[in-house]
């Protein structure tokens, strides 16, 4: 630490700027900071991604793929198929939302992202690998637990348990609802489809999630929305300038191999 603080310094006096700023014990980044750490970030992916190359021209490939996706469900098989051709490969894997996946997209904090949403943006190359149902879910004491299906207006004042903002589900249901004049009421927000699943089982309220990425239990039911079409799109995403990455190519023909035999 004291040899980077040195470094750092040294680096603001070169320069006549300031990257950090000191709030009583905290130091914090300044936009000058923050842009210096993007140009930095893709420096230090450049070098990884040279390194890899000429890896796998002398005949094998090492390295490390990061990966940021939205949910385990997939991305684990495509993991095990991408480890069973490249095992030397070291593969790390960031779960969150569609949002926070993209921003580590674009921060070089990953290599591939696997979303279930893609903001329009010219950095970033895109491929459609799957599309699903969103499904009500709800615990054996809620009334829809015996049907097999319900309308949309059915939802009107039901207790909901939701996903928080930045989830491409809760964006699409969310969208849907307020079309057709429905309202429902949020009990609470939380950060992960497990823990709405946990939620939903404690009987907190009905909540959504993808019709793949429903895990069943005896006292859990999904249940289908009869008169919407409510989706959510699901896709690989890399920056377009590392598209010629060996790895990452090689990560996303496996990927598409492997959600088009599901």
């Amino acid at each position: 630490q004291p040899t980077l603080s040195t470094q750092v310094k040294s680096l603001e006096e070169r320069y006549g700027i300031e990257l950090f700023y000191r709030a009583g014990r905290e130091f914090h980044v300044t936009s000058t900071g923050r842009e210096l750490y993007e140009i930095t970030s893709r420096l230090h992916r450049a070098e990884t991604d040279a390194d890899i190359l000429l890896n796998s021209i002398r005949g094998f490939l090492a390295g490390s793929l990061n990966i940021a996706a939205v949910g385990p469900f997939l991305t684990t098989d495509m993991i095990v198929e991408f480890k069973a051709k490249y095992p030397s490969i070291d593969v790390g894997v960031y779960f969150g939302n569609s949002q926070q996946c993209f921003e580590r997209l674009i921060s070089y904090e990953a290599d591939v992202g696997i979303l279930a949403g893609v903001p329009a943006d010219d950095r970033v190359t895109v491929q459609l690998y799957s599309t699903h149902k969103i499904v009500v879910f709800v615990n054996s004491d809620h009334p829809f637990f015996t049907r097999d299906s319900i309308c949309l207006k059915d939802l009107e004042g039901e207790s909901v348990v939701r996903r928080e903002a930045g989830s491409t589900t809760r964006v699409a249901i969310e969208g849907e609802l307020h079309a057709k004049g429905i309202t429902v009421s949020p009990v609470i927000e939380l950060g992960s489809r497990e823990a709405i699943w946990l939620a939903v089982k404690k009987g907190l309220g009905l909540g959504f999630v993808a019709d793949y990425a429903f895990v069943s239990h005896p006292n859990l039911r999904a249940v289908s929305i009869c008169d919407s079409q409510v989706e959510t799109k699901y896709f690989l995403a890399h920056l377009h300038e590392r598209r010629k990455s060996k790895m990452i190519k090689s990560f996303c023909e496996i990927a598409l191999q492997v959600a088009s035999d599901v």
